[in-house]
């Protein structure tokens, strides 16, 4: 059986290492442990079983078997297309639409599209996401960059990974916070006994996020937000975390009926990265999604938005 290998370097000490794998990849534990008993862990290259003690600096290397699939099928789903050129494009994606198909979603994803839209894309991140360098959840619209070249990809993702690239989102959260702005410095990993959530858990992986007050509505904020560190759901798990769930959001919080939401109010307007090929610092903006702006008129008193520039200083 063919294999893919995910490779980690640990940030800090856990006890074992199926627990640090189930708390950095989208496996359940029982999973992984079959996978290492199989043979497919080694740490600092020596092979290692399931209860091996993981020290920060350690390399992890775990072998996943690849299951067979069906094909990738282009599929003729609209896309926003913010820019594009030879190495890559910027899309905005509305919310409801999966980036890639996965057990439930085997088809109408944004990769589907792209089969369609384009003649190249990318196949460093694996045949099933041709083009992808980052995501972002089904349910939070925003830019995503898509690489067409395997070098654009590789540089791209480089980006990401040492945090060069920047992302700005903005939310609407329960409450009022009392500070204008603040940090959130909070390790997350999957959620001890629900495999659908992630949570702050203690051998997580270090999660960074940084907010800012746009607008106060009593029992509403309306916040700016920028990613230091891209953990799965880290804005909804850092916000709910802090007693301050993201508006709308049916698995950290709750829906809001009355503001018109019933997805999380997370949009992601500011995309940052330098070009891969020219070296030239890029950055794209994507403007508030309808039901995100109807909440926030249904919020106001007078019905108007709050004073806010897309082109703003980042925090």
């Amino acid at each position: 059986m063919n294999t893919e290998t995910i490779a980690f370097i640990a940030e800090e000490d856990a006890a074992r290492a199926d627990a640090f794998l189930a708390a950095n990849m989208e496996a359940t534990r029982s999973q992984i442990q079959k996978w290492i008993k199989d043979g497919g862990l080694t740490v600092n290259s020596r092979q290692a079983k399931a209860n091996t003690s993981v020290k920060a600096g350690d390399t992890l290397v775990l072998h996943v078997p690849i299951l067979e699939q069906t094909e990738i099928v282009p599929q003729n789903i609209p896309l926003q297309i913010v820019y594009e050129d030879a190495d890559l494009c910027v899309i905005q994606k509305p919310k409801g639409l999966v980036v890639h198909p996965a057990p439930g979603n085997p088809d109408g994803t944004l990769v589907n599209a792209l089969l369609y839209h384009f003649e190249q894309l990318s196949r460093v991140g694996g045949a099933d996401r041709p083009g992808i360098v980052h995501r972002i959840d089904k349910d939070t619209s925003g830019l995503l960059v898509v690489s067409k070249n395997d070098t654009a990809h590789e540089r791209l993702a480089a980006q990401f990974a040492d945090h060069s690239a920047h992302r700005s989102y903005v939310c609407l959260v329960h409450g009022n916070l009392k500070e204008d702005q603040g940090t959130i410095d909070a390790p997350i990993g999957r959620h001890p006994t629900d495999r659908k959530r992630m949570a702050v858990v203690a051998n997580g992986r270090r999660a960074v996020t940084h907010w800012k007050v746009l607008a106060r509505y009593g029992d509403a904020t309306f916040l700016q937000v920028e990613l230091e560190t891209g953990r799965t759901h880290q804005i909804r798990v850092h916000m709910a975390y802090c007693k301050h769930p993201i508006l709308g959001d049916p698995l950290y919080g709750s829906i809001s009926p009355k503001l018109g939401l019933y997805s999380q109010a997370l949009h992601g307007y500011r995309l940052t990265f330098v070009h891969p090929s020219t070296g030239e610092q890029m950055t794209f903006y994507a403007p508030l999604p309808d039901d995100f702006l109807t909440a926030l008129k249904r919020l106001s008193p007078d019905g108007n938005l709050p004073e806010w520039s897309m082109e703003g200083e980042a925090i």
